[in-house]
């Protein structure tokens, strides 16, 4: 295993446009340790003409990129998921410095991010179109698919290997060349990305990555250039609307992956203590720094105590607070001061109308950025945890009498992108899992993400979908073209 100095020196800091360029102006800006607040390394802060030095690049390689043929292109992305797997230690490495989460979160996301690679390297072969006689006898119908073009990609900082190789692994594959803007907070991961595409063998300009300071300024050029064809960004429902606005202009095609408020139901007639291990994955995978994080749970009156209970004796027991890069910790710091001002004033409005502390409560104050596993009790309605997404290790708890007052509970937010239920009953799960206004649901599991399946949601949690077969078809379009 490399040292953290060594791999931070691996790492490009400039942008990354067929190859590694200076920022206009050669501007930098810090990237720091979320468990202290010190400075990793400085990385080039790209201006508005970088962002269309990138889109100038993939719109040159674009047709030779999608005359690639599909077993090229697929070859070169498993080239990179087998590049990524046996550098695994040092991407996690990287996401635990740069983001903060403990390590064995890291090398999940490792495992999980590189599988989009995998996934698309054989789907990128399996691009149907279909050809028939038309049913009025005047001829015959072929329909063809074609990528849509050059994209630009603007990814979260709480995946930040995930959630760059889900948008990149289904374009490459489908023949359409990108642009990458990782948040600020954490660029090192998807730029050692681009670095590892490269000596796979992906050709210049068909990927570049821009890291910046100032998102909106510089991605504004591009969103009105009619030379980009797709947008597709996944973070909060407020940005992703004002995204949405802004490429309505140029009738962008775009995938929208937003916000969640994933509720998780436990019924009376449910194994608790399979509960308990599914609400501790559900609600503590990556710190519950995850859009896919069980944000409020509805437990049925008849097992709400021994559920509540048991989870408390699980979080107290289990849950190590601490750096993510010590071996011992199981739940390291949030990503940045913002954050944990966020989750204290949602936890604190909660207690101030009502709720009961059972576990946590209070950051420890001291360097970093750390907020412990936190457990409360008799939410009342109006607390605004039940309503915002928290984005951290708490989990509020709520109880209700009917199988119709749990849904109708869990279905009571604006968003729909996951939800969880636990019950040993089969016609209910499949009966409520019909009935929950989301687009993934979790039946007796905890968490839900597969490469191999399609992931996103309904409401204000967006449109689109990531992974499984319906990936790829974001990145293509459908061409008619009519024969005698």
């Amino acid at each position: 295993m490399v040292s953290m100095s060594e791999l931070l020196e691996s790492v490009p800091t400039q942008l990354w446009i067929g190859g590694p360029v200076e920022a206009d102006g050669g501007a930098t800006f810090p990237v720091r340790n979320p468990a202290d607040g010190e400075v990793l390394v400085h990385v080039a802060d790209a201006a508005p003409g970088d962002a269309v030095r990138a889109l100038d690049a993939a719109v040159a390689v674009q047709e030779q990129w999608a005359a690639t043929p599909a077993r090229e292109r697929g070859e070169i992305l498993r080239t990179v998921y087998e590049r990524i797997t046996a550098r695994a230690e040092e991407f996690a490495l990287l996401m635990t410095l740069e983001m903060g989460k403990a390590l064995p979160e890291s090398r999940n996301e490792v495992r999980y991010g590189a599988e989009f690679f995998r996934w698309f390297s054989e789907e990128a072969v399996r691009v149907h179109g279909r050809y028939l006689h038309a049913p009025s006898g005047t001829g015959r119908i072929m329909v063809h698919k074609q990528p849509v073009g050059p994209c630009l990609a603007i990814t979260p900082w709480n995946f930040p290997l995930a959630m760059g190789t889900r948008k990149i692994g289904p374009a490459l594959a489908a023949g359409c060349t990108m642009i990458v803007k990782p948040a600020s907070e954490t660029p090192l991961t998807m730029l050692l990305l681009a670095k590892l595409c490269s000596e796979a063998g992906l050709p210049d300009g068909v990927l570049s990555v821009i890291t910046t300071k100032r998102s909106s300024a510089v991605t504004a050029p591009l969103l009105t250039d009619p030379r980009l064809r797709k947008l597709t960004f996944t973070g909060s429902t407020e940005v992703g609307r004002k995204l949405v606005e802004q490429s309505a202009h140029g009738l962008l095609r775009t995938s929208m992956e937003l916000g969640g408020n994933a509720p998780f139901v436990v019924f009376d007639d449910a194994d608790v203590d399979a509960a308990v291990q599914g609400a501790m994955l559900a609600k503590l995978r990556n710190g519950g720094e995850a859009c896919t994080a069980a944000n409020r749970f509805h437990v049925q009156n008849g097992v709400r105590e021994e559920f509540t209970a048991k989870l408390a004796e699980a979080m107290a027991d289990s849950v190590v607070l601490g750096p993510g890069a010590d071996p011992s910790t199981t739940l390291g710091p949030l990503i940045n001061e913002d954050q944990l001002t966020t989750v204290s004033e949602l936890v604190d409005d909660a207690v101030a109308a009502g709720a009961q502390v059972r576990l946590g409560g209070k950051a420890p104050g001291g360097p970093g950025w750390f907020y412990p596993a936190t457990l409360l009790t008799d939410v009342p309605p109006q607390a605004r945890i039940l309503r915002e997404e928290v984005f951290g290790p708490v989990a509020p708890i709520v109880g209700f009498d009917t199988e119709e007052q749990g849904l109708a509970a869990a279905n009571d937010t604006e968003f729909g992108l996951v939800a969880y239920v636990y019950t040993r009953d089969l016609d209910r799960a499949l009966r409520v899992a019909e009935g929950l206004e989301t687009g993934m649901v979790g039946v007796n599991r905890g968490v839900i993400s597969d490469p191999a399946a399609p992931f996103g949601g309904v409401k204000a949690s967006g449109f689109g979908r990531e992974g499984g077969i319906e990936g790829i078809e974001e990145y293509l379009s459908t061409k008619y073209i009519a024969l005698t």
